[in-house]
């Protein structure tokens, strides 16, 4: 029997400086992310290309962000499965985005590129292969309707031998 599994945040706006949505210029896009009571809140914003504050996290950069930590953590667990030793790993993941004539917009597409460091002596070829099954299982990756590519990098330092 498959299990269901719910997440729950709340989203709470805190741009309004006092005039509401009066109009278009009247209000911040600053709202706050929750869940739960003991996880920090994250401040969240609109890109600055919509009004928004830099200094503060854009849902596109939140979508891009989670489908890069999931993919990460299945590759993790499934390197641990496989016998290879990850020592460090680093995703310098980007997602395209294209707005439209009306000012609605959709991303195209999501490029992983992990620098992934493995033990020396790691099957450097099932450390890389291992990047389509993480995708495969990657539940953000497949719930979105947008290709999801992978660069991998396998840095796997030389083995001297003196055993």
């Amino acid at each position: 029997m498959p299990k269901t599994h719910r997440y729950s945040v709340t989203v709470t706006w805190t741009g309004n400086t006092g005039a509401g949505t009066s109009n278009y210029r009247s209000y911040e896009r600053r709202y706050e992310i929750a869940a739960g009571t003991v996880k920090p809140e994250i401040p969240g914003s609109s890109d600055p290309a919509f009004r928004g504050d830099p200094e503060r996290w854009n849902p596109e950069e939140l979508l891009v962000a989670s489908i890069s930590a999931c993919h990460e953590l299945w590759y993790l667990h499934l390197c641990a499965e496989a016998g290879i030793v990850v020592t460090a790993y680093t995703d310098h993941a980007e997602g395209v985005m294209e707005e439209t004539t009306d000012g609605s917009g959709f991303f195209n597409r999501v490029i992983l590129r992990p620098q992934v460091t493995v033990t020396a002596g790691s099957d450097v070829a099932k450390a890389r292969e291992l990047h389509h099954a993480a995708h495969a299982k990657c539940f953000i990756a497949k719930s979105v309707n947008f290709p999801v590519q992978h660069e991998p990098d396998i840095i796997c330092p030389p083995h001297f031998g003196g055993d």
